[in-house]
This record gives C-alpha cells, sequence and structure tokens, in this order.
C-alpha cells in the first residue's frame, strides 16, 4: 500500500509528516512512499532529498490524496480539504476530537480510518508514539529561545573590565514535558532558575536539573497534585489563592516567565495575572506556551507579542515547533513511523487495525463508518504518582509502649546470640588446646567489634558500599601495622603487602567516586 504526505495547508505551518529518513523505515515495512511536490521546503526537505529515498513526489494535493492509501499529516485537514477527499482513506494526524466534533462527523461520514496523534495514551509502551511530547520537547526549548531573543542581557552572569552582569531569574511555571525542557535550556544557558509544579513529585526531577522548585506551604495540595497520565488536576481554589500570593511574591525578583501549564479539555488556566506582569521589572519577557487555549497570562494574545505598559514583553506565539521545522519534522516523522510499525505487524506494507491493541484503540477515532471516540480506558494504566498516605499520629502512651517492645525483642535477639555463642565456645573449649582458645576468643571479639565499626562508618563523601570496603581496608591495615615489626620476615613482608592492597583499595575508592561525582558537575 501507499503512504502519502500532503503539503499543510495551515498558514505558517512549515512542519512535514515524512522525512526520507522515515521514508526509508516505512519502506522496509513494505509501503511506498509519496510527498506532494514543496511539501518540505519550509522544513528544509528538497524534493531531490525526497527522490534520493526513494520517495515519489506528486505535483498536487488532489493527485497525492487520489493515490495513496494513508495519509499522514501534522495538523487536522480543514473541512474543504475533507470534503474533496476520497472515501475510505487511512488518516494519521492531530485530530483534536473533543474539539472538532464538526471535522469528526465530516471524516465518519467519508468513512475513513482515524488515527489521532494527539490521542495516542501515555503508557510506557507508547512513549515513541507520543507526539505530543515529542513537540512539547521543542516548544520547552524554543520558548526559551525565544524569550532570549527579547530580553535585554545575558542569561549567565559575567563579570568583565566592563562591570559585573548578573544572570538572569527564569521562572517556569508547569513542569510537564515542556517545562522539563525550558528548564533544562535555561539552566544550561546559566540562568538563575525557578520551577513550580502543583504536582509535588517533580521536584526531585527539576531539583536534579540545577533548578530550585517553588514549594508552597499548603500540604493538601502538596500531596495530591497529579492525574492519571502524569498531567496536574484543577486546584482547589484555596491552593490556587497560595499558588498565586506566591507569584505575586516572586514577580517582581524575576527576569523572565514561562507558563505551561494545561489541564486536559479545559482552558489554560489563568496563573499570571495582569498584577503581577504590572510587578515585573521593565524589559521583563513572559512566554505563554498555553496561548493557544487561551493562555495562562491575562494580557497573552494568541499567535501575538504584546507589550504592556510597564514594558513587559508578553510572546503568545502558538507555533514554536513549527519554528523548528527540521528538528519538529524529524521527530513527528519518527512517531508516525513507530505508528505504522504497530499496525503493520506482519511487516508486509499492509494496515491492521487491531482493536485490543491499547496504543492502536486509544487513537482510533473513526473507523468503518463508525465513530469510536472517545476510547475506553486503556488495560495499562498510565504511570502517575500515588498519593502518600498520612501516617497516623502516635499518642506519647502508645509511643511508649511501641518503644518498650522494640527494646524488649532487641534484649531477646542479644541474649538468644549470647548463649548460642557461649555454648559454641564451651563445646570447642572442650576439645581445642588453651592456645587456640586465647586466639580464638580475641578473634570472635575482633568480628563483633569490627562489624559495629564497619556499619558505624557514615558514607557522606561517597556510595555506602565504598564507605563499607574502605572501612574494611582500613582495619586491615591497622592489624597489618602491628604485624609489620615481627621478628619473622615472612609475617612482616605479609603484612607490608596487606598494607599496600589496602592503601590501593582506598585510595582507588576515592579516585572512583571522585569520577563519579564530576560527571554530574557542570564543566
Amino acid at each position: 500500500m501507499k503512504i502519502g504526505a500532503p503539503r499543510e495547508t495551515e498558514p505558517g505551518e512549515a512542519r512535514v509528516a515524512l522525512t526520507p529518513e522515515s521514508a526509508g523505515r516505512l519502506q522496509k515495512l513494505g509501503y511506498e512512499c509519496l510527498v506532494e511536490s514543496g511539501a518540505g521546503a519550509a522544513a528544509s526537505i528538497s524534493d531531490d532529498a525526497y527522490k534520493a529515498a526513494g520517495v515519489k513526489v506528486v505535483k498536487t494535493a488532489a493527485a497525492l490524496w487520489k493515490e495513496a492509501d494513508i495519509i499522514v499529516k501534522v495538523r487536522a485537514p480543514g473541512l474543504d480539504e475533507v470534503k474533496k477527499a476520497p472515501e475510505g482513506k487511512t488518516l494519521i494526524s492531530f485530530v483534536w476530537p473533543a474539539q472538532n466534533e464538526d471535522l469528526l462527523a465530516k471524516l465518519n461520514d467519508k468513512r475513513m480510518t482515524v488515527l489521532a496523534m494527539d490521542m495516542v495514551p501515555r503508557i510506557s509502551r507508547a512513549q515513541k508514539m507520543d507526539a505530543l511530547s515529542s513537540m512539547a520537547n521543542i516548544a520547552g526549548y524554543r520558548a526559551v529561545i525565544e524569550a532570549g531573543n527579547n530580553f535585554g542581557r545575558f542569561f549567565t552572569g559575567q563579570v568583565t573590565a566592563a562591570g559585573k552582569v548578573p544572570p538572569a531569574k527564569v521562572l517556569v511555571v508547569g513542569a510537564g514535558v515542556a517545562g522539563l525542557a525550558a528548564i533544562g535550556t535555561s539552566v544550561a544557558l546559566g540562568a538563575i532558575t525557578y520551577a513550580f509544579d502543583v504536582r509535588p513529585e517533580v521536584a526531585e526531577q527539576i531539583e536534579s536539573m540545577g533548578a530550585e522548585f517553588v514549594y508552597l506551604d499548603f500540604e493538601e495540595e502538596q500531596t495530591d497534585g497529579a492525574e492519571t497520565g502524569g498531567y496536574a488536576k484543577p486546584s482547589s481554589p484555596e491552593f490556587r489563592e497560595k499558588q498565586l500570593a506566591k507569584f505575586r511574591e516572586l514577580a517582581p525578583e524575576v527576569d523572565i516567565v514561562i507558563t505551561t501549564a494545561l489541564i486536559p479539555g479545559r482552558p489554560a488556566p489563568k496563573l499570571w495575572l495582569e498584577d503581577m506582569v504590572k510587578a515585573m521589572k521593565p524589559g521583563s519577557v513572559v512566554v505563554d506556551l498555553a496561548a493557544e487555549r487561551g493562555g495562562n497570562c491575562d494580557l497573552t494574545v494568541p499567535n501575538e507579542k504584546v507589550v504592556s505598559e510597564n514594558g513587559v514583553t508578553i510572546v503568545g506565539y502558538t507555533d514554536f515547533p513549527s519554528r523548528m521545522a527540521t528538528q519538529s519534522s524529524n521527530l513527528y516523522a519518527t512517531n508516525i513511523r513507530h505508528m505504522m510499525d504497530d499496525l503493520t505487524p506482519k511487516k508486509d506494507g499492509v494496515p491492521f487495525v487491531n482493536m485490543e491493541d491499547d496504543v492502536i484503540r486509544g487513537a482510533l477515532v473513526c473507523h468503518e463508518g463508525a465513530i469510536t471516540f472517545p476510547p475506553p480506558p486503556p488495560k495499562v494504566k498510565a504511570i502517575a504518582a500515588q498519593p502518600k498516605k498520612r501516617e497516623a499520629e502516635e499518642t506519647p502512651e502508645q509511643k511508649a509502649a511501641r518503644e518498650a517492645a522494640q527494646l524488649k525483642a532487641s534484649l531477646d535477639r542479644t541474649a538468644k546470640l549470647l548463649a548460642v555463642g557461649g555454648g559454641l565456645l564451651l563445646l570447642v573449649g572442650t576439645v581445642a588446646p588453651a592456645s587456640f582458645m586465647q586466639h580464638f576468643i580475641v578473634f570472635v571479639l575482633s568480628c563483633f567489634v569490627g562489624f559495629h565499626v564497619i556499619w558505624g562508618v557514615a558514607h557522606s563523601l561517597h556510595t555506602p558500599l565504598m564507605a563499607i570496603t574502605n572501612a574494611i581496608s582500613s582495619i586491615i591495615i591497622v592489624g597489618a601495622l602491628l604485624q609489620i615489626g615481627s621478628s619473622d620476615s615472612m609475617v612482616t613482608n605479609l603484612a607490608a603487602f596487606s598494607i599496600l592492597i589496602a592503601a590501593v583499595n582506598i585510595f582507588g575508592g576515592f579516585l572512583v567516586t571522585r569520577r563519579m561525582l564530576a560527571m554530574f558537575q557542570k564543566s
């Protein structure tokens, strides 16, 4: 069968759903690939590059829709495109079925099989097809670049002969895929980066990237801010007030704000209000990645860049991935190719819509004259952090009783061990000579003391395993030093060799630890 990618008709859309690299993999699945002439021009992919990859270049979109069996697109087709399209085709693209009911009905009237890339379920197996994450990653990176383009200073701090330049302060609101990409880019550029999210489980991710997580003094939301699939859920009114108060506190300090907060199926929540913009310094920048859904900022105008009365620039572009068309096209085309991998289990160039497959069924919105949206919940649940269960508070009496029980159990175990150990020593003493017993008792006591010494070593400077091995080596060195002055040359040589080997182990452990730590340090 044939897969075709027409030129995108949406104004300003520069991406393309098929690249020469993805076409090569699709051909190995048994498909013949077609592309409309000029479809990849805005993404720096020429018709000659497609031809070199064995892709047939078709002159018009009408010819491509007629010849291809499977149509791959980035944007949802317009109603005019659907009206002119032949019946019975398979379409793979962004569709947004919940927001485009009329389009969904028109596609179904054409008896199309439609797979919406925006409906791919967020489960582990589907990550390779998650086009939303691919595009959000690019949007987060590009948001920082756009902010830098509109910001009048360096991101990183500098000390020069002409004076000292302080680093920029960046606040990222929302730590999903786009937010984490923005955090990583901002930190890499040298800015002091803060980040906020209603899901406390992302704090560790944020801090591991070198940013500072903004905490709120609000216990309820800090334990219950996530929804299925890793999305944030709507906040309570009390939490929202705490959140806005924190943002008002940060507004005069930060230079750049990047907002990424979205809740599936709802308008973008208003998080950066007009009074916060007024509190920012002149020359500051707000980049609103939620502009297409109404924006997180009160002053956002979709598809435009505006400047407030106090000189703050608010960027409301909705085409961030398209502004990096080459990279976006490569990633999106790879998502499409992975979808076709799952649709072609026999690698024979014939797609099979398996209704029992969680990924395919989740993305399927039209099939055989029936609207299949919304899909049933996937059998494999998306990964989401579970809320922490609060431990019941103990009364002083309960705490004392628990500690007494633990102490009694510990004493019982110690008594049993002493009884067993004493019995064994008595048994050995009945048959062993006195000289052996003297050394044996010292050996047993040494093992007991050594055990507590070794396991009591703190591993703050290196790993627990390294701490234990270094402690053992240290005991070996102490024992060898006591024997190195022996009159027996063999004992002296063995003691010196023991000191050498143990020292190599200790110094080698610290060197290895230093190299491990250097992997996480900025050069």
